[in-house]
This record gives structure tokens, C-alpha cells and sequence, in this order.
């Protein structure tokens, strides 16, 4: 799966369940989103450093290549990641209308 479909679904994920004491983030796991954990975990963590996630732990080792997570995860969605579905959401609209006038053009 590409990158940003898994980083979409994530906030999207995150955003649809704010506040829910109760959230099961095993629907946001390596697993559920078909891709290796290594790489889930990196996509997380750069999720938080770029600031569209916060809420995770994680730490590097001097052994290791790359840091991991601390568990149990508990990520929440920040303002810039509510921003970047609205974008996106409006970048999809506006492909799909596209896509529209150039089917009715045709």
C-alpha cells in the first residue's frame, strides 16, 4: 500500500475517533493496513515529527538503525493533521470534478 494511503486512513482514523476514551488502534495496526511493522512504525513516527500526530513515545537505541515505539500507542490527531485531510479531501473533489468536465468534453 502507498505511503500516504496509510498515513490517510490513519488520520482519518484518528480524526473519526477524537476524544474516544475507548478507541481501538488495533484498526490502525501494520496488520489491518497490510504492511510490515517496521514500516508502520516509522510512518508514525514521522506522522509526529512533522507534527500531524501526537501522543507517541518512542526511542533509538545506539545499536539500532532506527528508533521504535513505546507501547502502548495512543497517537491523537493535531490540527495540522485535520488540516491536511481537509485538503485532500478538497484535492479529491476537485479531481473528481475534473475528471467530470473531461469525461462530459470527450
Amino acid at each position: 500500500m502507498d505511503n500516504f494511503k496509510v498515513i490517510y486512513k490513519i488520520l482519518k482514523y484518528l480524526d473519526r475517533n477524537k476524544g474516544d476514551e475507548e478507541c481501538d488502534y488495533r484498526e490502525i495496526s501494520p496488520e489491518s493496513l497490510h504492511i510490515a511493522e517496521a514500516q508502520w512504525e516509522q510512518i508514525l513516527i514521522s506522522m509526529q515529527e512533522d507534527g500531524y500526530i501526537k501522543g507517541l513515545s518512542y526511542s533509538q537505541k545506539l545499536d539500532e538503525k532506527f528508533p521504535h515505539l513505546a507501547y502502548p500507542i495512543a497517537p491523537r490527531i493535531t490540527l495540522k493533521g485535520m488540516e491536511y485531510l481537509a485538503d485532500n479531501a478538497l484535492m479529491r473533489k476537485a479531481a473528481n470534478l475534473f475528471k467530470g468536465v473531461v469525461d462530459v468534453v470527450k
